[in-house]
C-alpha cells in the first residue's frame, strides 16, 4: 500500500532548512577546512585559511552568504518505492527555492535561455533535479547551492579503458591543475566513473554530496581517492591560490558499471563554499 506524501510539507521542511543553506558551513567542511591549518608552513596560505574563517564566523553572525555566489539549486530526491505524492512534487521543490531565495536575500543568479536572451528568472529557478529509487517508505531530499566559478573549472572525458588507473588519475589531475585559482581553493573534487558521458557526470556531482570524513566502500577507490587528494596538494596552488599545502580537503569517487569500449570520467569540482542541505520527509 502507498504512502501518501504532502507536496507542501516538502516545501516548507526545504524552505525551513534552506535558510542556513548558503549561511553557514556544513559541519564536516568547516572541521576539514580549518584542520588544514595544522598542515600549513606558508605564511600566505595560512592567512588564506584565516580569512576563510573569519568569513565564516561573520557570514553566521551577521546572518550573510560565505559567497556572493549563491549558486544553482541542484536537487537530489531519493524516492521510495512506497511512497506518491499527494501534487506536482517538482513544483513544490521549485517553489522552496524561489521563495528561500527571495525570503533570505541570495542572489538569483538563474537564466532562462542558455545563449540568446540570457534573461535571469529573478527565483533562482527551474533547479536542476535527479531523482532515484530506493525500498523505503519516505522521501529525502538533498539540495546543493553550486557556484559557478568552481563548476566552470569542471570537465569530462571519454577515457580509452586501456588507459586504466593511471588515466584516470592524470586526468583528475591535470583538471584541478587547470582549474588552479579558479576553483576558490580549498576545493573538493568529485569524480565520476563509469556509465554514459551524461551519466558519469551526474554521479561525480553526487560524490561531492559525500561527507568528508567517508570513502568509497570499495577498498580500491579509497586508495584512489587519497592517492589523488595527496597528489593534488603537492601540486602546490594552496589556498585562494596563494600557495600551499590544502589545494582539496577532500576526493570523492562514485562509481557505475559502463560499457567494454568506454571508461567516461567526469571531474566536478566545488569551491571551499561547499553548500548543501538534507530533508526526509515521512
Amino acid at each position: 500500500m502507498s504512502k501518501v506524501i504532502s507536496v507542501n510539507e516538502v516545501k516548507e521542511k526545504l524552505i525551513a532548512e534552506m535558510k542556513n543553506l548558503c549561511v553557514v558551513y556544513p559541519e564536516d567542511v568547516y572541521q576539514r577546512l580549518f584542520e588544514a591549518k595544522n598542515n600549513e608552513i606558508n605564511d600566505r596560505a595560512l592567512t588564506a585559511l584565516k580569512m576563510l574563517e573569519d568569513n565564516a564566523r561573520i557570514a553566521k553572525e551577521k546572518n550573510i552568504p560565505i559567497c556572493q555566489d549563491t549558486g544553482m539549486s541542484i536537487v537530489f530526491m531519493h524516492v521510495g518505492y512506497g511512497v506518491c505524492f499527494d501534487g506536482d512534487i517538482n513544483k513544490a521543490i521549485n517553489e522552496a527555492i524561489a521563495t528561500s531565495y527571495e525570503n533570505y536575500y541570495l542572489r538569483k543568479s538563474v537564466v532562462d535561455d542558455p545563449v540568446f536572451d540570457r534573461k535571469n528568472t529573478k527565483n533562482n529557478t527551474p533547479a536542476i533535479i535527479y531523482v532515484d529509487y530506493n525500498d523505503t517508505d519516505y522521501v529525502e531530499i538533498e539540495v546543493m547551492a553550486k557556484g559557478f566559478g568552481s563548476e566552470n573549472m569542471s570537465a569530462i572525458k571519454m577515457c580509452k579503458p586501456a588507459e586504466g588507473v593511471k588515466g584516470v588519475k592524470d586526468f583528475v589531475i591535470d583538471t584541478v591543475k587547470k582549474a588552479g585559482p579558479n576553483a576558490c581553493p580549498p576545493m573538493i573534487v568529485g569524480v565520476g566513473i563509469g556509465g554514459t558521458f551524461d551519466y558519469a557526470a551526474r554521479l561525480s556531482k553526487k560524490a561531492l554530496l559525500r561527507e568528508l570524513d567517508t570513502f568509497n566502500p570499495d577498498s580500491r577507490y579509497r586508495d584512489l581517492e587519497n592517492e589523488l587528494l595527496e597528489e593534488i596538494n603537492k601540486l602546490n596552488i594552496g589556498p585562494l591560490g596563494l600557495k600551499g599545502n590544502t589545494t582539496a580537503l577532500k576526493v570523492n569517487i562514485e562509481t557505475y558499471p559502463t560499457h567494454i569500449a568506454g571508461m567516461p570520467v567526469a571531474v566536478n569540482i566545488c569551491c571551499h563554499a561547499s553548500r548543501h542541505i538534507r530533508i526526509q520527509v515521512r
